[in-house]
Formats: C-alpha cells, structure tokens, sequence
C-alpha cells in the first residue's frame, strides 16, 4: 500500500520539481543576466543595481544547488531561504524603486518591471511549494535523505546537472566547497543585517 501511494506521489510530483528547475533556470538565471547586460549598455544605474544585489543574494540557489548534489539535507533549508530572500531583495530598496519608477518608458523598464514582478510570485509560489519538503531538511544524514522517496525527488536535477557539467568531480568535493560557499554568505548576510542596515537603512545609496 506505502509503495503505491509513493508511486501515485512520483508521478505527478516528479513533473512538477523538473519544470521548477526548468523555470529557475529561465527567471533566476537568464532573464537576470539579460537584464543586466542591457541596464549596463543603457547606463540604468537603479536597475543595474539593483540586479547585483540580486545576483548576490540569489548566489544562495546556486549553493543550494551543490549541498543538494552532495545529498545534505541543509541543501532544502537554504532553498527555502533563497526564496525568501529574492523577493525582498527585488523590493527593499527605496531609493531604487523611486528611481526605477521615474525611468522613461522603455523596453528596458518594460522587461524589468515584468521580471521582477514574475520572478517574486515564482519564487514565493517555490517557497510555499519547497513547505512539504521542510522535513528534508532535518533528515538524519545523507542515507535516510536518500532513502525518503520525497526528498529524492528534489535530488534528481542536481545530480543530473552534476554528470552534465561536472562529471570528473565528486558529490563530496562539490558539496565542501558549497559549505563554504554557505559560511561565506551568511557571514555577510549578518555583516549587512547587523551592522549597514542599521547605518544605511532602505537607501542603497548611502
């Protein structure tokens, strides 16, 4: 009975976990980076800003990426942080949003405003998705993460990722560097909260 109600779960959350990689790929990546480009070439220095304060703190999907091609369970935690933390990344300046919201009109703004807004439902949507799988996260060790059917469902594109662009190095290696990557991030996460916010607030101009 347990193995048909895991394969009914298979079959139709398997489908929905690729396209959510699919579309991360699409709004996380290259939309981002086409924007960037183009503020670059127009000389918008909001939008240009405001696109490497989300490059920075989207970095944090890329180290989901690898923790889950390791099989660390953290790996599901920090995805959830991620999509918490794009949304208000894309919103929080004030000073940016004045400016971008008194920009000409022009494809360029067009596409920005269309990105962001599209970028912030999908990654809220992610996170109320990525809410069933909060238990991933507090698995006892990479076994018993593997072993739930559930949690392997999210591992498969990460490790089909890693035969594709890194096939010569080990889940192990690239998941040490992506704990790095992790302690990295959150000691300037907590530079920034604990020690600019207070001095610059809302304005990333200061």
């Amino acid at each position: 009975m347990f193995n048909c109600l895991l394969a009914v779960e298979s079959s139709w959350l398997q489908p929905l976990v690729w396209t959510d990689y699919r579309l991360a790929v699409i709004f996380a990546l290259i939309i981002p980076f086409v924007i960037f480009i183009w503020a670059f070439v127009q000389k918008a220095e909001a939008i240009q800003r405001l696109m490497i304060t989300y490059f920075r703190v989207a970095s944090l999907l890329i180290i989901s990426l690898y923790l889950m091609i390791a099989a660390l369970p953290i790996g599901f935690l920090t995805s959830i942080m991620a999509r918490v933390l794009i949304p208000i990344s894309l919103w929080f300046w004030v000073d940016l949003n004045e400016e971008v919201s008194e920009m000409p009109n022009s494809g360029l703004k067009l596409i920005f405003t269309s990105w962001r807004w599209a970028a912030t439902v999908y990654n809220l949507l992610g996170a109320i998705a990525l809410i069933p799988v909060v238990h991933c996260g507090f698995s006892q060790g990479q076994k018993n993460l593997i072993a739930d059917g559930t949690c392997r469902i999210w591992l498969d594109p990460p490790w089909l990722y890693r035969q594709t662009f890194s096939p010569n190095l080990t889940p192990q290696f690239l998941g040490f560097f992506a704990l790095v990557g992790l302690a990295v991030y959150i000691l300037y996460l907590g530079y920034f909260v604990f020690f600019k916010l207070g001095k610059q607030g809302r304005s990333a101009m200061r």
